[in-house]
């Protein structure tokens, strides 16, 4: 090949190089999943995480033949059924495809955020980032009080002796409390075997403490071994797989408002909301707020 030919070619391939997606041109490539919200409630124009919501998220970026996966997590937790489906999910493609995990805590992975966290083989935080909270959670309110100052009977008809078990118009009984905190317990033991599992000799410090349900900043959660390092995201990912590393967005796909795939049922024949459907979206909205205001954010 002649030297005026070559010199043609490699302008040629200057000019259009621009042009190409930078993962086509052989560059390191780790796609990077949003997790943020709290997991399983959803709020009118916030929806929560869930796996349906997300899998098809995991499952392009997994397909993009990546160096690795970047987990941005910002959750208070949330849903225990959920937030083990999402870890599940997670592994099962890491080991399919043979992809290392980084997680990157933002404000903050605690309770079944950090259990999704936990998915990954590597978890980095800020300094102030919020960790921990390996613990269970359950609240309601009680009204029988209110109802018989008000003079309100509660007619309620159930098959099964415990169908109307911490129905909160009724006053509460002490069985029913015994019968819900067993349920605690189960999940919870679950749970620190999961973080066991995925943590192993990482983790430092008593039991007792790692899994009183506590949390920790991330520079105190690296000294329990619940975290392994300080950073960013993208100064992480430049200093692990160089300046060229491409970090492409897997969002989940949204439709109008912002909403994910809508429910079935939520609007009128009208279109309009339906009244009991609007109800439960300002209940899971104050739910949502009251769990992000555990760790004063």
């Amino acid at each position: 090949m002649s030297d005026p030919l070559r010199t043609m070619l490699a302008r040629g391939r200057d000019f259009v190089r621009p042009a190409i997606p930078k993962r086509w041109r052989g560059l390191p490539t780790v796609p990077v999943v949003r997790l943020t919200g709290v997991i399983g409630f959803s709020t009118p124009l916030r929806p929560g995480l869930t796996l349906s919501g997300i899998a098809r998220a995991l499952d392009r970026a997994f397909a993009m033949k990546p160096k690795a996966i970047a987990l941005a997590i910002n959750s208070p937790g949330g849903s225990a059924v959920q937030s083990h489906l999402i870890y599940r999910r997670i592994r099962q493609l890491a080991q399919e495809k043979s992809v290392p995990v980084i997680a990157f805590v933002e404000d903050v992975a605690a309770s079944g955020g950090y259990m999704i966290a936990c998915a990954a083989d590597e978890i980095v935080c800020d300094p102030s980032s919020i960790v921990g909270s390996i613990g269970v959670v359950g609240a309601s309110f009680g009204f029988a009080k209110l109802m018989e100052k008000l003079g309100v009977d509660r007619r309620l008809y159930v098959a099964g002796e415990h169908k109307a078990m911490l129905d909160p118009f009724l006053p509460e009984n002490p069985e029913d409390v015994e019968r819900l905190k067993a349920l605690q317990r189960d999940i919870h033991q679950d749970f620190i075997g999961l973080v066991k599992l995925s943590r192993g000799a990482r983790l430092k410090g008593p039991e007792k403490t790692l899994f009183s349900g506590e949390y920790w900043t991330g520079s105190k959660a690296i000294e329990l071994g619940l975290a392994d390092g300080i950073g960013d995201l993208r100064a992480t990912l430049r200093a692990r797989f160089g300046d060229d590393v491409v970090t492409p967005l897997v969002a989940p796909v949204r439709g109008w408002f912002g909403r994910l795939q809508p429910g079935v049922g939520t609007v009128d024949l009208d279109g309009l909301p339906r009244a009991a459907d609007f109800a439960e979206q300002i209940i899971s909205a104050l739910e949502a707020r009251a769990l992000w205001g555990r760790y004063g954010l």
